[in-house]
């Protein structure tokens, strides 16, 4: 390892390890990060070595800090301010940043408000929903797009034929209408020109809501909820798996209310909506073959 390498680890190590309490540094004997950082730092006429790193310590976990705040209002809102700052103070001591750009700075949120449901307070499933679906939004925003089944495509289908969906159609079930919410809480805190909680009677109404099936997917750069229903939901998530379209169909209408009449226009009608909103696209092996069959040709 070249000693520039090593220098750059170091002032690394220290630069982006959590702040006290107090917003200060975290310093002393068995804080290596710091006393490591410190060594390498020369003090100038106004300011100590610790002073100088310190700059950049608080500077790198405030925006951090804030790069979480804004990537997940919806929970904020409905745990409260104060109980957020304790989350994403934590979470990020716990499961901090690993990746060049903090757009990956929430991606293990949910599992760890899982893990840790006494900081959550008496929202917890609630909150916890908010913030698999902000993730879920995150990961639509910026996943690839295929290219679109186009019609002489979806009309060469065969029950056997399996189908790719979308990289950036995220699917989540949720207990409550967190969809609702999260619009509600942006458009407060839109209004309002800063971050809200919400009421406990708006979380209330949430909390005895029914159930809802959700597809977050990407239009022109726009993210977008879809609501569906319990049997496009399974549809869905089975085609996703890779199941053919017959198994799907199977496994979607296996416990449904609908007559036989009813379940084979539901089909038609699901199809016609998936294919729509281009939710179907070719998958990379296909796209593969036909370029090789060309060639055979």
């Amino acid at each position: 390892m070249t000693a520039l390498l090593e220098f750059q680890r170091t002032m690394a190590r220290a630069v982006m390890q959590p702040m006290s309490s107090r917003n200060n540094m975290k310093r002393g004997g068995v804080n290596r990060s710091a006393v490591d950082g410190i060594a390498l730092v020369k003090p100038n006429s106004r300011l100590s070595s610790l002073e100088r790193l310190e700059i950049y310590n608080r500077s790198y976990w405030s925006r951090v800090l804030d790069a979480l705040g804004e990537d997940f209002p919806g929970v904020r809102a409905v745990v409260g301010a104060k109980c957020f700052e304790q989350i994403r103070r934590r979470y990020l001591d716990d499961c901090p940043s690993e990746s060049f750009t903090m757009r990956n700075l929430g991606k293990n949120l949910a599992a760890w408000m899982e893990r840790n449901e006494a900081l959550t307070g008496a929202n917890h499933a609630l909150a916890l929903a908010m913030a698999r679906l902000e993730w879920a939004e995150i990961e639509a925003f910026d996943a690839a797009e295929g290219e679109r089944l186009g019609p002489a495509e979806i009309a060469a289908l065969e029950p056997s034929s399996a189908l790719r969906l979308q990289p950036h159609l995220r699917m989540m079930e949720a207990g409550y209408e967190v969809d609702m919410l999260l619009l509600e809480v942006r458009n407060s805190n839109k209004r309002r020109g800063g971050a809200r909680a919400i009421t406990q009677r708006r979380i209330a109404r949430a909390k005895a809501s029914s159930p809802v099936y959700l597809a977050v997917h990407r239009h022109e750069l726009v993210v977008h909820y879809k609501r569906l229903d319990g049997e496009m939901f399974q549809l869905l998530q089975a085609l996703g798996q890779g199941a053919t379209i017959s198994d799907a169909v199977e496994v979607a209408y296996a416990n449904t209310g609908l007559s036989p009449e009813q379940c084979q226009q539901h089909v038609q009608d699901s199809f016609a909506l998936f294919a729509a909103l281009g939710w179907f696209c070719i998958s990379k092996r296909s796209s593969y073959q036909q370029e090789e069959n060309k060639e055979l040709r």
